[in-house]
């Protein structure tokens, strides 16, 4: 300890900032996750969960099973499993001896959607831009830039290799929580802007004169005058109340999508509510605990400084 205090009041300048500034930016960095993820504990403890049949226009938290939709299988890339959800990376390790190191050659994530259901109906999911929480994630080697097959496959190697992929999933029928915006699209619940509607329709019917003319010249003089321009809104009218009405008769559609303000955060999660309290709790603890260790560092090797100039 002496020998470190003795560092820090007589070394070189540069060599003291360059060893301090470590411990001030773990500092910063510590400060600012454990308000993230005390934030986060707070939203969610502040949050309770809604049936998807009741729940409200706007922020909510949904819990139940994920499923697939209609269509098209949802397949991972590395693995080939079915899922409803995705993410891999793919690296490389490059350097030679002990400068070693995994740089990233490729990655990517679904953004297919999916469903969640509970005992009172079913909500659609668009994952983008969702931080989602897996239980299912799969880790091997390789010698080719992407794998043949996955981890199970013969010639693919739990340990060494130039590769490194590495893929997690979410499986149909998998518990589920969520939490982001909830909004319903169509059927009786549908609110219109009728007036805005109309404008757009006829700025896009502005673009096409030719088709313009045809519709509503009907003097055929080669031009739209005054009495005949009062058919056009009064037609963009009814075009606007026909797409209404097949809207208004279609049953209803909830979906799940990430929220515009960047204080509500859109979370995908096998860990139900609780869970994720905790995890969050135990997140925010350890980095105050690295804020503080570090910040009386910083202020001891500062102070030691100060007093050897």
């Amino acid at each position: 300890m002496s020998s470190f205090s003795d560092w820090a009041r007589f070394s070189a300048g540069d060599d003291f900032w360059l060893v301090t500034c470590i411990p001030i930016v773990l500092t910063v960095a510590g400060f600012l996750g454990a308000f993230h993820f005390f934030k986060r504990k707070r939203i969610l403890e502040d949050t309770p969960t809604s049936k998807i049949r009741s729940a409200a226009q706007g922020y909510v938290e949904l819990s139940g099973h994920g499923d697939v939709m209609d269509g098209p299988q949802i397949i991972a890339p590395l693995t080939g499993k079915y899922c409803t959800w995705y993410s891999y990376k793919i690296e490389e390790r490059r350097g030679s001896d002990k400068n070693k190191s995994w740089s990233n050659v490729g990655e990517g994530k679904s953004d297919e959607l999916f469903i969640i259901v509970d005992d009172t109906g079913q909500c659609v999911i668009d994952p983008d831009g969702a931080s989602v929480t897996t239980a299912e994630k799969d880790v091997w080697y390789g010698n080719s830039a992407r794998p043949d097959r996955g981890p199970q496959a013969s010639g693919g190697l739990l340990f060494g290799g130039r590769y490194r992929y590495t893929e997690t999933r979410l499986r149909p029928k998998e518990a589920l929580y969520a939490i982001g915006l909830f909004n319903t699209i169509g059927g009786s619940g549908e609110v219109f802007d009728a007036n805005s509607e109309v404008r757009e329709l006829l700025k896009e019917w502005k673009k096409d004169a030719s088709t313009m003319l045809k519709r509503f010249d009907l003097n055929k003089d080669g031009e739209i005058d005054m009495d005949e321009w009062q058919a056009v809104p009064e037609s963009a009218l009814e075009v606007v109340k026909a797409r209404h009405g097949e809207m208004l008769a279609e049953a209803p559609v909830n979906m799940l999508l990430r929220t515009r303000d960047k204080r509500r955060p859109f979370l995908i999660s096998v860990l139900r509510s609780d869970a994720l309290i905790r995890r969050y709790r135990i997140y925010s603890s350890g980095l105050l605990v690295l804020f503080f260790g570090c910040g009386a560092f910083v202020s001891w090797a500062i102070s030691l400084r100060l007093a050897g100039t």
